[in-house]
């Protein structure tokens, strides 16, 4: 395992700019207003060669601890359990408050190793402020600037004595061909993105999943607003077998004209770049308000990016009419994605654990389909039959010819047919192709993707 360090302060201090510095990737929303983190974010930084896993938390408030300011400090709370030491970050152009002392006084309680950053220390107005975190009693504090990167050489001085040696053994045992940690997995863990509109249930199931209160929750819509990846074992009951999963927490989509913040948009944006990273996405809808029209755009739009897609009805315990209501959307899915039908649907609750390991066996299983390749022959046989059943049409007595068929690519699968005039060629027969490929090769609701090619003739005039 990697050495942890988790980055503390108040709110709009720069804890987050810092991270994306140190992971080299703009991962974690910024924006000018405070309190834009609110869940805790992990990435892979690496100074100097010196790697480890940096946790961005949300900004320390003095509220009610059943506030949301409040239940966000307690997730920063617990997110120095265990870890190898902390990056205590003051603004240094405004030098110490009230709050960054009453934070002082709760890190000198622990036991975890503190090392004060003196952000914003970029020229001369941050002098002052550089100076008066010695007060804090942390030692020598990091002047640094994580927008422009300057002082990160520092960090790495301060950062090598706590975390160093263990990095260097682990380092050592990789170049004498002795891995540090088993490499367990042959096709990596299933990156698995939840979805939804606000208020679904999502940041609830993924805590269900883990067992803990990883993520923050409340009645409120939209807690969530960067999208948060959590490494995550997984014991199979059906087959007994234990499977890694990166599982992906995503802000609420709303409406695009109802959203109006420049926070949501960046949030809504973060949403959608974690579909693209994702292999299998679950769309969350909310029971006691079924599928609604807004639904139905986020699952086209996964299915746009070629994602395999899987919908969940959460909050399955206070379902009314449960029967009606399953068979209603399965019919309402059916009509509005005609493209894909036969989407597995699962019935799920957040709230009592039900159905949640039938739906992971599920996403495997459709990740497999998802990244399955035809062998040459079997998929040419299917092709032949394809056609010997129902022939492709003759527009205005021409006949359009299809040569053969082949797989360019997997994850979504992706064909290719040659042949000749295939311009004319009708859409409902490309269907027809596409919906054969899905029944009899195996490929269920994946989304598929057929290219129509003709090839060039070199005799022909331009």
């Amino acid at each position: 395992m990697k050495p942890q360090v988790i980055i503390i302060g108040r709110p709009n201090v720069g804890k987050s700019t810092l991270f994306n510095r140190l992971v080299g990737k703009k991962l974690a929303l910024v924006d000018d207003q405070p309190g834009v983190t609110r869940d805790r974010r992990m990435g892979d930084a690496v100074i100097a060669g010196l790697e480890f896993t940096i946790v961005d938390t949300a900004g320390w408030e003095d509220e009610d601890a059943e506030s949301l300011p409040g239940r966000m400090r307690q997730q920063t709370e617990v997110s120095l359990e265990g870890a190898d030491a902390a990056l205590f970050v003051i603004d240094a152009r405004a030098g110490l408050t009230p709050l960054d002392n009453e934070i002082a006084r709760w890190l000198h309680s622990q036991q975890v190793p503190v090392i004060a950053v003196a952000n914003k220390a970029e020229g001369r107005t941050g002098e002052a402020g550089v100076l008066e975190a010695y007060s804090l009693g942390f030692g020598e504090p990091i002047a640094l600037s994580a927008e422009h990167g300057e002082g990160v050489a520092d960090l790495f001085g301060a950062l090598w004595p706590l975390i160093g040696d263990g990095e260097a053994e682990r380092a050592a045992a990789n170049r004498a061909g002795e891995p540090a940690e088993p490499d367990d997995f042959v096709t990596g863990p299933l990156k698995l993105a939840i979805v939804g509109r606000p208020n679904a249930g999502k940041s609830t199931l993924i805590n269900r999943l883990l067992g803990e209160d990883r993520l923050l929750t409340g009645p409120e819509a939209g807690i969530t607003r960067d999208s948060i990846a959590i490494d995550w074992q997984w014991t199979d009951p059906i087959d007994g077998e234990t499977r890694d999963i990166r599982l992906i927490d995503t802000a609420g989509m709303r409406k695009r004209a109802q959203v109006v913040d420049k926070l949501e948009k960046l949030s809504v944006a973060d949403a959608r770049r974690a579909i693209d990273f994702a292999e299998v996405v679950v769309l969350l809808l909310d029971a006691t308000r079924g599928l609604e029209h807004q639904d139905l755009k986020i699952a086209s739009q996964v299915l746009e990016e070629g994602r395999a897609l899987m919908i969940a009805i959460n909050k399955w315990d206070i379902a009314e009419d449960a029967s009606r209501l399953f068979n209603g959307i399965r019919a309402a899915l059916d009509e509005g994605l005609a493209q894909v039908r036969g989407l597995p649907l699962f019935a799920v609750s957040a709230k009592t654990g039900k159905g949640l390991d039938t739906m992971l066996h599920a996403a495997f299983e459709i990740r497999e389909a998802w990244s399955k390749r035809v062998p040459t022959s079997a998929l040419n046989r299917w092709f032949d039959d394809a056609l010997e059943a129902n022939p492709p049409p003759a527009p205005k007595g021409k006949r359009i010819k299809l040569r053969y068929i082949t797989q360019a690519g997997t994850r979504p699968p992706r064909f290719v047919v040659f042949g000749t005039r295939l311009d004319m060629l009708p859409k409902s027969y490309e269907r027809y192709l596409v919906n054969g490929i899905r029944k009899s090769l195996g490929f269920d609701a994946v989304p598929v993707r057929v290219v129509l090619k003709t090839p060039k003739n070199p005799y022909a005039k331009d």
